[in-house]
């Protein structure tokens, strides 16, 4: 292990946010640019192309539905982990990480169950239409068949990160990666399995990694593992677990119900192709936003273990440290959208679809409006999960709410009324200001608090 979590109390911050951090960010991205990837082998495979975009597109909310009740118990266990053991209180760890297995198994198992039955339903309510619905059912029978297997993998790489091995997590997201990937290539143009063959090389490749960790905690030399008696459910810790998760649960919940109105108001002013280029934008914008979802990984045990121990002037010097660099992500996500969108969109469709041209003036556009006000997203991304990180669940989930629903959905109801499809992109930064007017608010008066405790 390269260092203990007692560390996270007395090591200079600077050196903390590097090494949890540096782990956390080349992970996300690394599993960001596997997204990427998997769009490029799609639009660029047989029986792909921008109508196979176009149905991927509408299968991701379902698919990130999937992924809020994974990370709200992956990570509402991780930070719950990080202030007990501030507090002092290793052997209820313990039983923080039993109690996430148990909650991964029943959460994935009923999902698993409920969405096979309806999922043609369910598509067609998100905004699938005669020509995408087949591609989307393709691909999301298998993710959802395997719902199981990636709830676990994410819930015990929060929990490796949080209880000290940041480079162990790192290396299983990274193993992700590459055997996604080479599964991909296989399953794609060797097998000619088309989308349905992307789907499995996601769920293979989780369930190897899984693998490799419930070794990790298998291991009684692991700082946190398996013991008996430690999977029975206890109700104030799935309590208290679910109450800090609940905030990344709302985000990605509520990000999938807004990609709900983005796909419909869409269809309604262009149609499927717009709703692929809102997936090839978006998968290039969850690229630098999962760089600072790795900065805010790297964040969380530092300031879950600080605030646990009441030294609250290093939890405030992590967290500026850490916007400082988040909005230097963002800034460089910022040029990228403005000056090179074309290039970018033209990496996901082969140059003989009909369709490609088209595509990237979409894309493209997208990319311009949607990015315009990216540098101050940074700070509002990393004061939203600062919230979290420290308990405070009310605060967080306020701050992801308004920015989804009280900001964001009644912007898409009403401009692209007046402005069709560029009503859609201009909506974003719209509602990016007020969430992070709001954020600089509520952490202003967080910073005040922290003041007043200490002197």
């Amino acid at each position: 292990m390269a260092g203990t979590p007692q560390d996270l109390g007395t090591e200079r911050i600077g050196k903390l946010l590097l090494r949890y951090a540096v782990p956390a960010i080349i992970a996300m991205a690394s599993m960001s640019l596997y997204n990427i990837i998997d769009s490029v082998f799609i639009g660029h495979a047989e029986g792909g192309g921008a109508m196979a975009l176009a149905g991927l597109a509408i299968a991701m909310p379902l698919m990130n539905i999937l992924a809020a009740f994974g990370s709200m118990v992956g990570i509402g266990a991780a930070a719950t982990v990080s202030i007990n053991l501030g507090e002092g209180k290793r052997e209820r760890t313990f039983h923080i990480l039993g109690n996430q297995v148990m909650l991964n198994l029943i959460i994935g198992g009923t999902l698993t169950a409920l969405s096979l039955l309806f999922l043609d339903d369910i598509l067609v309510v998100f905004g699938a239409s005669v020509q995408t619905l087949p591609p989307a059912r393709e691909f999301m029978q298998v993710i959802f068949a395997g719902c199981v297997v990636n709830h676990l993998f994410w819930g015990f790489n929060e929990t490796m990160r949080a209880s000290g091995y940041p480079r162990r997590a790192m290396g299983l997201m990274l193993l992700t990666v590459v055997l996604t990937c080479a599964f991909n290539a296989l399953f794609l143009f060797v097998f000619k399995w088309g989308v349905r063959g992307s789907a499995f090389a996601t769920v293979l490749s989780q369930a190897v990694a899984l693998g490799f960790s419930i070794v990790h905690f298998a291991s009684s030399k692991s700082f946190l593992h398996f013991r008996r008696g430690i999977f029975n459910l206890r109700r104030r810790m799935v309590g208290k677990i679910i109450s800090i998760g609940v905030a990344p649960f709302l985000v990605n919940f509520c990000a999938s119900i807004v990609v709900v109105f983005v796909n419909r108001a869409l269809a309604v002013n262009g149609g499927d192709l717009y709703s692929g280029g809102y997936g090839v934008m978006n998968r290039v914008v969850m690229l630098f936003i999962m760089i600072c979802a790795g900065l805010n990984q790297g964040m969380q045990p530092i300031v879950g273990f600080n605030y646990g121990a009441r030294n609250f002037g290093r939890v405030v010097k992590a967290l500026r440290m850490t916007i400082f660099c988040a909005v230097g992500v963002m800034t460089v996500a910022f040029v990228a959208g403005e000056v090179f969108p074309e290039w970018i969109a033209r990496l996901f469709v082969k140059r003989s679809d009909p369709l490609a041209d088209q595509l990237v003036v979409i894309s493209a556009l997208a990319m311009r409006l949607v990015m315009m006000i990216f540098p101050i997203v940074g700070f509002q991304i990393v004061t939203t999960n600062f919230f979290q990180y420290i308990g405070k669940a009310q605060k967080a989930i306020w701050l992801s709410m308004t920015r989804q629903l009280l900001f964001l959905v009644p912007l898409l109801l009403t401009l692209p009324r007046v402005m069709g499809a560029t009503g859609v992109w201009i909506s974003f930064p719209i509602a990016d200001a007020f969430a992070s007017a709001l954020a600089a608010v509520l952490l202003w008066g967080q910073l005040r608090e922290f003041r007043r405790v200490e002197f």
